[in-house]
């Protein structure tokens, strides 16, 4: 069995901004930042570490801590867990939803309908291409997934 790369919560400045987004390579895998709302006395920081989709809700875990050091730590300790259980195909299917998502929204926002909002199942990407509800999925991951 390979090892581990080293955890990419390892990059995270110290504590000089009140919440920081922990990335694997392009894919957001956690958050360690300071809890607001909290009573007085309970830990101040809190951390997350996982991603949906590509993984099950319930293979994502979080905790709070005291300082930033131990909510690094503890991150870093659910990440050695998390990764291990995971595959550069669920990496994959979190990459695929981000573009979805990108899309969508990039459609939205420069006024196009996407097929499945007109009745004749056919739009105008925003690129130009002509696209249907069969093959909107397949244009989205060829023409615009690395934009993503």
């Amino acid at each position: 069995m390979a090892l581990c790369p080293p955890s990419p919560a390892a990059a995270i400045p110290m504590p000089d901004k009140r919440a920081g987004l922990v990335y694997y390579g392009d894919v957001h895998v956690g958050t360690i930042g300071l809890r607001s709302g909290n009573p007085f006395g309970t830990d101040q920081w809190q951390w997350r570490c996982g991603f949906y989709p590509g993984s099950e809700p319930r293979d994502c875990t979080s905790g709070t801590a005291a300082s930033f050091d131990q909510a690094r730590g503890d991150f870093e300790e659910a990440w050695r867990v998390f990764l291990a259980n995971r595959t550069e195909a669920d990496f994959d299917e979190y990459r695929k939803h981000r573009a979805w998502t990108a899309w969508k929204y990039a459609m939205w926002d420069s006024g196009c309908k996407l097929p499945t909002q007109l009745a004749s199942g056919q739009s105008r990407c925003f690129c130009g291409a002509v696209i249907d509800i069969k093959g909107m999925s397949q244009h989205v991951h060829v023409a615009h997934m690395e934009a993503a």
